[in-house]
């Protein structure tokens, strides 16, 4: 018998996607399209996202998407959590400061949330939950 034969393992494949890919995928998706929609919607039109924070959004979607094509646990962990709390941090700023103007200017109903502010926090949610489930999995 030749030593070609016998019990050696074929070597195993590592693959790209892991366990939160699906989810970094979705939430930086979602991110990168709330950063591109209308931000405010007033009365005179809707203020884009991509003139101030939507672009910091922007960047952030895309750190999230790549994120999920590392194979590194470590390394999407913080992917994860970098892109999701920057996102959330942002998207609460923007609220607060839709507060404060509507307070300052005293029109209550007329600064409003667009839909790209909308989507935005549901991908910081989608990113912050995806890396909580990366990180308390053994």
């Amino acid at each position: 018998m030749s030593a070609v034969t016998g019990t050696e393992a074929a070597p195993t494949r590592r693959g790209i996607l892991h366990a939160g890919s699906l989810g970094m995928l979705v939430g930086g998706l979602i991110t990168v399209i709330g950063s591109l929609l209308p931000w405010v919607m007033t009365p005179f039109g809707s203020l884009s996202g991509t003139d101030g924070p939507g672009l910091w959004t922007l960047s952030a979607g895309f750190i999230a998407i790549a994120g999920a094509l590392l194979p590194w646990r470590r390394v999407v962990i913080g992917h994860c959590f970098v892109a999701g709390g920057g996102v959330a941090l942002i998207v609460v700023w923007q609220v607060g400061r839709l507060l404060q103007l509507s307070a300052a200017t005293d029109s209550w109903g007329q600064l409003l949330p667009g839909m790209g502010l909308v989507m935005a926090a549901g991908g910081a949610v989608i990113l912050l939950r995806t890396g909580t489930r990366v990180l308390t999995k053994t």
